[in-house]
């Protein structure tokens, strides 16, 4: 008699299933290949490209990643640059509502460490909503040019309930 596994487990390979199709639905092309085989090893893919980034966005976080300890040559790099851009162009994306953006948000939209989304959450629990981008920039430990560079992208929305 076979013992059912524990809820945690049944569960997993719930979510694995349900990921499956996900991160088959990679366009096909060149750079299929090495955004499966590079990204896949710490992320779900689907997760991945849903960043929907312009070429400096997609570069800026390849590079993050790579100083995260991804293994790729310049070459492979380069082939993964243009098969993002060209499959997940940044389009037309919403405004960033700081003050209710999650960590993932603010590191892909504005470029920046996990650390600096961490400590601008961490402020926000802290402080309470950001009422304008002075309000922001003064969050210690973060890249202020990074953030200066994407103001256009910010609003700062103060729901009745904050």
């Amino acid at each position: 008699m076979r013992a059912i596994p524990a809820a945690p487990v049944r569960y997993a390979w719930l979510a694995l299933i349900v990921a499956l199709p996900a991160q088959a639905e990679l366009p096909a092309g060149p750079g299929m290949a090495e955004t499966e085989r590079l990204c896949q090893g710490c992320h779900d893919i689907s997760q991945s490209v849903s960043l929907r980034q312009d070429r400096n966005g997609w570069s800026a976080t390849l590079m993050k990643m790579v100083g995260f300890g991804v293994k790729a040559s310049d070459e492979e790099l380069g082939v993964l640059v243009e098969y993002l851009t060209k499959h997940y162009p940044a389009g037309e994306l919403p405004p960033l509502d700081v003050n209710a953006a999650r960590a993932i948000q603010l590191e892909s939209r504005l470029s920046l460490k996990r650390s600096e989304a961490a400590a601008i959450l961490r402020h926000r629990d802290e402080h309470g909503p950001f009422k304008s981008l002075k309000d922001l920039l003064a969050v210690p430990g973060i890249d202020t040019g990074k953030i200066e560079s994407k103001q256009d992208r910010l609003v700062f929305r103060i729901s009745s309930g904050s």
